[in-house]
């Protein structure tokens, strides 16, 4: 069989693929047991925009408004995230990490980070950013 770049592109990101999620499986259990991946997502979105909307939330993930409700309901439950009325809209709400939940996302993104790190170790600086420009521009092509 005949294979070209698109084809190994498509085996390296399906591979790239599963190991993610493992990892992200691995990380959103070190946060706590309960917490399924999609609600590790979850929290580091808040931890990078401060607060949002549940429905922008929803919007961003692509995900149906009661699949965000179940998660926000065990985020609340653990004690991760805060509600909060939106200043802008009386009728809306605002969701955000609650200290706990801040102290546990950054914990875990820095170990995720430091084995990122430990496993590229062999990487220049130059190489990673080269990387990071391409999946950047991967996942800015495939919105």
């Amino acid at each position: 069989m005949v294979t070209g770049p698109a084809e190994n592109l498509e085996r390296e990101l399906a591979v790239l693929l599963r190991r993610s999620r493992a990892i992200s499986r691995e990380t959103a259990r070190s946060v706590h047991p309960e917490l399924e991946p999609e609600a590790y997502s979850l929290l580091v979105r808040l931890d990078d925009v401060g607060s949002a909307r549940p429905s922008d939330l929803a919007a961003f993930f692509g995900i149906g408004k009661p699949t965000l409700s179940r998660q926000v309901q065990l985020l609340e439950r653990l004690g991760f995230l805060e509600r909060a009325a939106d200043p802008d809209d009386g009728r809306a709400v605002l969701l955000t990490l609650s200290p706990t939940g801040l102290e546990q996302v950054h914990a875990a993104r820095q170990a995720r980070r430091q084995r990122l790190h430990d496993r590229l170790a062999s990487w220049d600086d130059a190489e990673m950013a080269q990387l990071a420009d391409l999946l950047a521009r991967f996942n800015a092509s495939i919105i």
